[in-house]
């Protein structure tokens, strides 16, 4: 196809600016698009804890205590008889005990540094504390999650 004469197309410029425009753009859209799509996988670790909350609410209306690794060799999730489904991006942990729980969870966060821990107040023996550590944004930090007997859900750490 031929230009005839009189009619004009794009230039080079404008053309260049409309590129710049469209790179500013996703500049700012990127950044916001992966930080909710972090979000959204924080709801893994609440839903899974507060699925635990439930589970062990349960254990204990028939046992009379909390599913706890320390009592049965069996371990926490299995006596309660919760297991998670699908591909997950966390971790689970259960103890009677913060303490306990903190023992059981990893050493270090994904960047090395020490945990510093659920700030859940908890007792040896009618109570559980359960954490979730995952990494969903996928940098070197990770993000942790705890709830307790209370069905008090704290977001430790918050890796967003």
């Amino acid at each position: 196809m031929r230009i005839r004469r009189g009619q004009k197309g794009f230039t080079l410029i404008e053309l260049m600016i409309v590129v710049a425009i469209i790179g500013i753009l996703a500049s700012i859209a990127i950044p916001n698009f992966l930080k909710f799509q972090a979000k959204a996988k924080q709801t893994e670790a609440k839903t899974n804890l507060g699925t635990i909350y439930m589970a062990q609410t349960a254990y204990f209306s028939v046992s009379n205590t909390y599913a706890d690794n320390d009592a049965n060799s069996v371990g926490c999730f299995q006596m309660m008889g919760w297991r998670p489904e699908g591909l997950n991006r966390y971790s689970y942990f259960c103890g009677n005990d913060p303490t306990v729980l903190l023992n059981k969870m990893p050493t270090g966060h994904c960047d090395g540094t020490a945990m510093t821990g659920p700030v859940l107040a908890s007792s040896l023996d009618q109570s559980f504390t359960v954490g979730a550590v995952g990494n969903v944004d996928n940098d070197s930090g990770c993000d942790e999650w705890f709830i307790n007997d209370a069905k008090i859900l704290v977001n430790q750490i918050n890796d967003l």
